[in-house]
């Protein structure tokens, strides 16, 4: 068993020099499991370590890549996908920014949080953080620009309300998550509501204190009449509405019981179809683009998910599951302590690795060990479970600040596609330092009050 240790640190070791190579992270994945594979035939054949690697487990991998493609759950993937493109061309954005800039901008800092309001309804409707980014950054900070926002307050909050879609349902990465490790997509769903919430309510108190403390961050506009009108309020409502009817659609019918989750994405697609219709922006140049974007995203996903299934596989092999286990129950911390160095763990890795490794690779990994800590955490007698649902949320909720951690944030070089040229990289950093902070207070209330989690699931489906 001496072997087969040192092999798993070496497999890792090999992991992480691979990610400095430049190679794409599937190829990465891939190529070590492969390469260890072969190191594990000669260990069984030179030294007697008895890891039971040859070319059959490379024919597990195949079959495994069959179970994948013959999954019903992951169909939901590329629909979302297509939901979230279709509706970032169908300009309800566009639409709810102009109007609820009338309703919020005399309050200072107004404009931010009009961008937050509608990142989190774009999280409702669509979770695909690369759209979320990208159109909060067109549309808002043109506007944060000319009011004399402070540039870290404007950038930080067009990244940080642009990364609420990842936990917000539906989320492409609890799907993900659901799948690998057997649980309700639909407890997923619901139990991630009140978080995601939480973080955006945190990311608003922020900016309104933060403005209030220093108004010179966010000066009021001097061409804005004063009163909220009923115009204003009703303009708000309508722009709102179409957004709404779609999460309604796609979130009650999981909810109410009426529809699985894939083929809630199908009707999703649909309604994002129609909304672009209906604001005649659907045309066969657009229905193009977006199902070429659908295609790039899912491959890219489905690319890591082949690399990261020889890369476990073989990790089991050398028996890197017990090892994992022998470290994390060795540690002189009590269960908590545990999911503590867990969470820890998972947020250092987000500085370096994408949400979708983190995901297909530790989770499979630490869940195991989480199910035997003993938990005592209140399924209020309906969600299956609940400690799993609880822990795979709170990772869900760690793994929301890689996108804004450096090197490999990803809404960072978003963002940074979109801004003028005197907006630098370090203006970005500095902005999403604040967000990351608020997201792990998040974290730490969720980790506090597992009720967040699962209240609601048992709640509805009771």
């Amino acid at each position: 068993m001496v072997i087969n240790d040192i092999l798993v640190v070496a497999m890792f070791a090999t992991f992480v020099a691979g990610l400095f190579t430049g190679f794409p992270i599937a190829f990465v994945l891939g190529g070590t499991g492969v390469l260890f594979t072969f190191v594990g035939w000669l260990a069984d054949r030179y030294l007697d370590a008895m890891t039971g690697l040859d070319y059959m487990m490379l024919g597990m991998v195949v079959n495994r890549i069959y179970k994948y493609m013959d999954n019903w759950v992951l169909v939901a993937l590329p629909m979302f996908i297509f939901m979230g493109l279709m509706l970032d061309r169908s300009g309800i954005a566009e639409r709810m920014m102009h109007s609820m800039q009338r309703l919020f901008g005399k309050v200072r800092g107004g404009l931010a949080v009009t961008v937050t309001a509608i990142g989190i309804i774009l999280a409702a409707s669509t979770g695909i953080i690369g759209a979320s980014v990208v159109l909060l950054g067109l549309l808002s900070l043109p506007a944060m620009t000319k009011q004399g926002y402070e540039k870290p307050l404007a950038l930080g909050t067009i990244a940080g309300a642009g990364t609420l879609g990842i936990l917000i349902p539906p989320s492409i990465m609890l799907v993900i998550m659901a799948d690998q490790l057997g649980l309700s997509v639909g407890d997923l769903f619901m139990g991630a509501v009140l978080p995601g919430l939480i973080l955006g309510l945190l990311y608003i108190a922020y900016i309104l204190v933060y403005c209030w403390i220093r108004p010179s961050a966010a000066p009021l506009p001097k061409d804005m009449d004063a009163h909220v009108s009923l115009g204003a309020l009703w303009e708000v409502v309508k722009t709102v509405l179409p957004a709404a009817g779609l999460i309604l659609a796609v979130l009650g019918s999981i909810f109410a019981g009426i529809a699985t989750p894939t083929e809630a994405s199908g009707v999703g697609a649909l309604g994002a179809t129609l909304l672009a219709l209906h604001n005649r922006r659907l045309s066969l140049k657009v229905v193009k683009e977006v199902l070429l974007g659908t295609y790039n995203t899912t491959a890219y996903i489905f690319t890591i998910f082949l690399g990261a299934t020889c890369f476990a596989l073989v990790l089991r092999g050398l028996g890197g599951d017990e090892v994992i286990e022998q470290v994390l129950t060795g540690l002189p911390f009590g269960p908590y302590g545990i999911i503590a160095f867990i969470l820890g763990v998972v947020f250092l890795l987000g500085f370096f690795l994408d949400w979708i490794e983190i995901t297909l690779i530790v989770l499979p990994l630490v869940a195991p060990v989480v199910s035997k800590l003993g938990l005592a955490i209140n399924g209020y007698g309906q969600v299956d479970n609940p400690e799993l649902v609880w822990f795979v949320l709170l990772v869900a909720v760690a793994l929301q600040t890689s996108f804004l951690t450096p090197p490999v944030g990803f809404a960072l070089f978003y963002l940074k596609g979109v801004c003028p040229p005197d907006v630098k990289l370090i203006d970005i950093y500095k902005g999403v330092v604040p967000f990351i902070v608020l997201q792990l207070i998040g974290l730490v209330l969720v980790a506090m009050f597992p009720a967040l989690v699962t209240w609601l699931p048992a709640v509805a489906y009771r």
